[in-house]
């Protein structure tokens, strides 16, 4: 199957959105697709602050990109966008870094007022990157994920639905892809 990068644009070790991205990376796995995982938070400060793209873990991150048949991108939503934190390694990856990449935006916030941000802040900037393919994303409420005090997490059921749908198409989209390249050579 394919490879999947899971993108964690949170500024915070425990999140909703980067424990909810995990959540997902296992459905993703149990498809049959390697996952893994890159949570941005863990790259130096300094090589995204200062845009050092020649950082080892800059480098790094640039790799795990261009390896990736899928790129899956979460990030909470501040102000009715995406996170600075993902901002900044965007901002550091090639300008054609997702050519012919499926991806599946992601986001949560507090307020269904935010709903809109995936359409009209993430996904110009993954379509202006040549992302092949970003499929319909999904945003799921603060309040809907619930992280228990062992790690566990729970979305509620109708998000919960909804988010294994938009995985599940995701993940045939990739599925469809790397058919017609392996078809193709």
């Amino acid at each position: 199957m394919a490879t999947v990068l899971s993108v964690s644009g949170s500024p915070s070790a425990t999140s909703r959105t980067a424990r909810l991205l995990r959540h997902l990376d296992r459905r993703l796995a149990a498809q049959g697709h390697e996952v893994v995982p890159l949570d941005v938070r863990t790259l130096p400060a300094e090589a995204l602050l200062g845009a050092d793209f020649r950082h080892p873990a800059i480098v790094e991150a640039t790799e795990l990109v261009a390896r990736a048949d899928g790129v899956v991108i979460g990030t909470p939503v501040y102000k009715a966008a995406y996170s600075g934190l993902l901002k900044s390694l965007l901002d550091l990856l090639p300008q054609y870094a997702l050519v012919g990449k499926t991806v599946l935006p992601l986001a949560t916030g507090g307020s269904t007022a935010h709903v809109l941000a995936i359409d009209y802040a993430l996904r110009p900037v993954l379509s202006s990157m040549g992302a092949a393919h970003v499929v319909q994303g999904w945003f799921t409420l603060d309040k809907d994920i619930t992280a228990g005090a062992d790690g566990t997490l729970t979305v509620a059921p109708g998000p919960a639905e909804a988010l294994a749908q938009v995985v599940d198409r995701f993940s045939e989209a990739l599925g469809s892809r790397t058919s017609l390249l392996a078809a193709t050579g």
